[in-house]
C-alpha cells in the first residue's frame, strides 16, 4: 500500500514498463490492473558523467528524500542529489548523483543526461551511462533499451541477449517475459524463447506460475507455458505464500494452485499474504485477514502497509505509527509518513523530512556534525 492508504501496484509487476526510463519520478498511483516496478527516484539530468569529489562524510539525522535499505545501504536524497547511507547514517556514497537507484546484485543505476549507467557500492562507475533506458539488476541481468528495442546485458556491462525485444522485463525464476510482435512470451537467461510469445500481457514468474492474459482475461501459465488456471478473472496477480488475489467484476477473492477459491473475500480491495497475513479494506477502513479468510486484525486504520518484518504501518488521525501482528501499536502514531520496515530499520517523515527509526520507535543513529 502506499503512504495514503491505496494500493502500491509498483511491486504487482506487468512487463509494460519495467523499463525506468519510461517510469520517471516517484512511483505513481496507477489502476488496479496496471503492475509497474520500481522506478528511479525523481531522476533529473546531470550535465556531467562522472559526479563530483566526495566530501568528508559525515552521519546525517534527516533527508529530503529516503528510500528502504537494500544490501546494507540506503538511497536518500539532499536537495536534488542522491547518495547512500549505511546503517550508521555515514554516507558511503556522498550525494552528488543526478539520480540513482536502490541496490541490487551489487549494483545500482544512475542516469548522467538521457542515459544510463551502473554504479558499485563505492560510488564508482562500472558501467558507463550509454542506454536509453536500464532495470536494475536480477538473476544477474538487467533489462536495457537501445534505441526502441531491448536486451540484456550482465554485471561487466557486455551483452547476454542482444536488443531485439519490444520490451523486457527482469528475469524472475530463472525466466523473463518479453514483447516480440505485439505478443508476449518467456526467454531463459541464454536468451532461448521458451513460451513463445502468444499472451495479449504477461508477468513474471513467483512460485513457480505466472499471470497471462489472453482474450482479455487473466489466468495463470507454468514454466511450461502451459494454462494451469484458465483465463477467467478480470484481475489477477502474483502469486503468494501459495495464494493468489483475483477479482471478478468489483468481487475480490483468493485461489489455490489449481485455481480453485478458498477465500470469498467480501472487501473493496485485498492485498497480496505477507507472513501470513493479507491487508483488506471494508467501508474505507484497513485490517488484516489471514489465510482462512477470518479477519485478525478488526478494519479500524485509515491506512496500513503488509507487514514486513513482523511490523506493518498504520494511519490513526492523520500519523503513522506500526503494529504487531496481534494489532497492538508497537510504534505509536507520530509520522506524516512513513514506509515498511527493512532490514531492521523504517524510513518515517516529520516536518518535512525523512530520518530512520528501529523497531522501538527510537531515532536510528544520532547525527554527527
Amino acid at each position: 500500500m502506499d503512504r495514503l492508504g491505496r494500493p502500491n501496484f509498483t511491486r504487482l509487476g506487468s512487463l509494460v514498463l519495467t523499463l525506468v526510463a519510461l517510469t520517471l519520478g516517484a512511483c505513481g498511483q496507477q489502476s488496479q490492473d496496471q503492475a509497474w516496478s520500481q522506478p528511479l527516484p525523481s531522476l533529473r539530468p546531470s550535465p556531467s558523467v562522472a559526479p563530483e569529489p566526495p566530501t568528508q562524510a559525515t552521519s546525517k539525522a534527516r533527508f529530503d528524500g529516503a528510500w528502504d535499505f537494500a544490501e546494507g545501504l540506503a538511497l536518500v536524497r539532499v536537495e536534488d542529489k542522491y547518495g547512500y547511507i549505511d546503517k550508521t547514517g555515514r554516507y558511503v556514497i556522498e550525494p552528488n548523483f543526478a539520480g540513482s537507484s536502490s541496490f541490487a546484485d551489487g549494483l545500482a543505476l544512475s542516469r548522467v543526461g538521457e542515459q544510463y549507467g551502473y554504479i558499485d557500492k563505492q560510488g564508482e562507475y562500472v558501467i558507463e551511462p550509454r542506454f536509453d533506458g536500464a532495470a536494475t539488476f536480477a538473476e544477474k541481468r538487467a533489462a536495457v533499451k537501445v534505441g526502441n528495442r531491448y536486451g540484456y546485458i550482465n554485471p561487466e556491462g557486455q551483452y547476454v541477449i542482444e536488443p531485439q525485444f519490444e520490451l523486457a522485463s527482469d528475469f524472475a525464476e530463472g525466466l523473463a517475459a518479453i514483447k516480440l510482435n505485439s505478443r508476449y512470451g518467456y526467454i531463459d537467461p541464454t536468451g532461448k524463447v521458451v513460451i513463445q510469445p502468444q499472451f495479449e500481457d504477461a508477468w513474471n514468474f513467483t512460485e513457480g506460475l505466472a499471470v497471462a492474459r489472453l482474450n482479455h482475461r487473466a489466468g495463470y501459465i507454468d514454466r511450461t507455458g502451459k494454462l494451469v488456471v484458465e483465463p477467467k478473472f478480470d484481475g489477477a496477480f502474483h502469486f503468494s505464500e501459495g495464494l493468489a488475489r483475483v477479482r471478478t467484476g468489483d468481487v475480490w477473492s483468493y485461489i489455490d494452485r489449481t485455481g480453485r477459491s478458498v477465500i470469498n473475500a467480501e472487501f473493496d480491495f485485498t492485498s497480496d499474504f505477507s507472513e501470513g497475513l493479507a491487508l483488506v479494506s471494508i467501508a474505507r477502513k484497513w485490517g488484516y485477514i489471514d489465510k482462512t479468510g477470518n479477519l485478525v486484525i478488526q478494519p479500524q486504520f485509515d491506512a496500513a502497509s503488509d507487514f514486513s518484518e513482523g511490523l506493518a504501518m498504520v494511519q490513526i488521525s492523520g500519523k503513522y505509527g506500526y503494529i504487531d501482528k496481534t494489532g497492538n501499536l508497537i510504534v505509536s502514531p507520530q509520522f506524516d509518513e512513513a514506509g515498511s520496515f527493512a532490514e531492521g530499520l523504517a524510513r518515517v517523515k516529520t516536518g518535512g523530512q525523512w530520518s530512520y527509526i528501529d523497531r522501538t520507535g527510537k531515532a536510528a543513529w544520532t547525527p554527527t556534525k
